[in-house]
């Protein structure tokens, strides 16, 4: 995701001012087709590399005349990390991840162009009061996408990796070990098709379009004609890029908009991290498969958010609201849903219980994970990895690192059926058993991520609601032409201080609430497999709602800002205006600010959203 913001990075600012000045709707479209060309290059190392090869104790085959991965006692465990250490060099080698980085380069330049000027050509050209409303569909549209694409992501991560080319049947993982990994270069190779598709409508658009609500005043059509006509002359004598300090200048001395910047940075920091480790949160919280938690967040996430765009453009048009309304709509709305945010540290669930991490082998809850607690009288004696992580659960209802360390002595059944029975740490009246994979949380656990995920919604919906009104303050906060390259430093900024570096920081607080490290091929630490779920509450709930509430700070000064100046959207006289801004020394805004509004009917003064 930081690789697809540098490449929006490179190029956002200069295309946001320059793309205004050339054929906006052409820009798009290539852009469309460079970001489908990022996208394959994303998927090639799938058809470049080997096959997959997961951590198991267990042979993947399911062939049983080897007994290594149960319980031997004063036996030899033949478990090894690898057999051919040329094949450690070789994956320490590999060079596929320069694919994904120069793809995700690659999509991000692609992506710049969209937004800016997707967003100045429906401003320059759309009636004021139908402007939110059309924003408002881009930004649903903008979440349809993700909608439909979190579907196909869930569909891709229920898929194994190399399906088509091992035999699934034989596989002892399923969807919700941590171990597996789903087809997750389909969706690359949909996605680049998708996108050159997409492109082909923008190469058709005209580069200009008559302004919306003015097609029956001949006067004012010529009048614009004619406008345009001298600043094309004007641009051609001065040059393109004559203006691009000044309007520079002007956006970072504006106080709002720059105050708005900060908003944002502060915002996305928060939102950045909570969506991106969304998916592991339900993982490791309620115990969901990573297709499982994906489909969940696009069902009840995506689907309010779409509503609550559109709800909030037409409420800006039906009732005309005025820039310093929309600014109230958007600040209170955005609090009410942080207050609500607290409610899910309300919706808890107790790690899952794994003895000799989160548990004893007797079932009495631990607190931290000791590497010396994972053998037991049970087991010691059997020659167990301690740090292989192939889990099993017992019929106590506890999990166990693996069938060795549960004290199993013999398996039946093959792949994923396969049953570990004569295991001497679990504990029960009968016939000790145990079976592939960790324990299910349970009804109650169930029930918690039911609240959490209408909870969810709920606030996906107010805040969403606030969008568009917040965003109509960002626009109209500034000159009209100076609106593409206000969008896209906007962009620019949110990128470099919360787009980038949030997943970094947040994901490395994450790590540090592991409870135990995969292992690689050749012995080294993989992925996390099991978290502290209390701690990785914690900092996935508390440092946004930290971050967040202090970006209300600026929030509130934008409100006392806007309270003591004029701004479009007030129904005063042209006299008024005039002396109250000599009064004030802020005649030049006055000026600025009377160039914005059209003389429409009985010469009655009506001065733009």
């Amino acid at each position: 995701m930081s690789f697809q913001a540098e490449g929006n990075l490179l190029l956002i600012i200069f295309v946001s001012y320059f793309g205004t000045k050339l054929h906006r709707p052409i820009l798009i479209g290539v852009g469309c087709v460079v970001m489908g060309l990022g996208c394959f290059l994303q998927s090639l190392p799938h058809f470049l590399m080997g096959r997959y090869e997961y951590e198991s104790t267990v042979s993947v085959s399911g062939n049983l005349s080897s007994n290594s991965f149960l319980c031997m006692e004063n036996g030899t465990q033949t478990f090894r990390p690898t057999e051919d250490p040329s094949e450690c060099v070789k994956e320490v080698k590999s060079l596929m991840w320069i694919y994904v980085l120069v793809g995700n380069i690659i999509r991000g330049i692609g992506e710049t162009p969209i937004m800016p000027l997707g967003i100045s050509y429906i401003e320059d050209f759309a009636k004021s009061e139908n402007s939110p409303l059309y924003i408002g569909f881009v930004e649903t549209g903008a979440i349809i996408g993700p909608l439909i694409g979190l579907l196909l992501a869930s569909f891709c991560a229920n898929v194994y990796v190399d399906t088509g080319s091992v035999n699934t049947d034989d596989l002892t993982i399923t969807p919700t070990d941590t171990r597996w990994v789903g087809a997750w270069w389909f969706g690359f190779l949909i996605c680049a098709g998708v996108n050159v598709l997409t492109a082909i409508p923008f190469f058709f658009l005209p580069k200009t379009l008559p302004k919306e609500g003015l097609k029956n005043n001949a006067d004012i059509i010529k009048n614009d004609k004619e406008e345009k006509q001298r600043e094309a002359v004007k641009k051609e004598k001065d040059g393109i890029t004559k203006d691009f300090l000044p309007f520079m200048k002007s956006l970072l001395c504006n106080p709002i908009y720059m105050l708005f910047i900060l908003i944002s940075i502060v915002q996305f920091n928060a939102f950045v991290n909570m969506f991106t480790f969304m998916p592991k949160y339900l993982e490791q919280q309620y115990g969901k498969s990573a297709s499982e938690a994906i489909f969940l967040i696009g069902i009840y996430n995506l689907p309010p958010i779409c509503i609550g765009y559109i709800a909030g453009g037409l409420i800006m048009k039906k009732f005309k609201i005025t820039v310093k309304q929309a600014a109230h709509i958007g600040c209170w709305l955005s609090l009410i849903e942080y207050l609500l945010h607290f409610l899910c540290f309300l919706m808890i669930c107790d790690n899952t219980s794994v003895a000799g991490i989160t548990t004893t082998y007797k079932g009495i809850q631990q607190d931290l994970y000791v590497e010396n607690t994972i053998l037991a009288d049970c087991n010691k004696d059997c020659n167990c990895p301690i740090k292989m992580w192939d889990p099993v659960c017992g019929n106590n209802g506890v999990s166990y690192m693996s069938a060795c360390l549960a004290g199993c002595e013999t398996s039946v059944g093959t792949g994923i059926n396969m049953v570990f029975q004569n295991c001497s740490c679990i504990q029960t009246s009968g016939n000790s058993s145990a079976v592939l994979g960790l324990c299910d949380k349970g009804y109650d656990c169930s029930m918690m991520l039911q609240y959490f995920l209408i909870l969810s919604a709920i606030g996906s919906f107010i805040y969403s609601l606030s969008a568009i009104p917040g965003y109509m303050v960002l626009l109209r906060c500034i000159k009209p032409e100076e609106k593409s390259l206000g969008v896209g430093l906007h962009t620019f900024c949110t990128r470099v201080f919360a787009g980038i570096p949030a997943p970094i920081y947040f994901g490395a607080l994450v790590d540090s609430t592991c409870l135990h490290w995969g292992m690689l091929k050749c012995g080294e630490s993989g992925a996390c497999r099991i978290y502290d779920s209390t701690n990785f509450r914690y900092i996935y709930l508390g440092l946004p709602a930290a971050l967040r509430g202090t970006s209300y700070i600026p929030a509130f000064l934008i409100l006392i800002m806007l309270k003591k100046r004029l701004l479009p959207g007030e129904n005063v006289s042209s006299g008024t205006v005039l002396i109250e801004a000599k009064v004030t020394g802020k005649e030049n805004d006055c000026k600025d600010m009377h160039q914005n509004s059209k003389v429409l009917n009985d010469g009655e003064l009506k001065t733009k959203l």
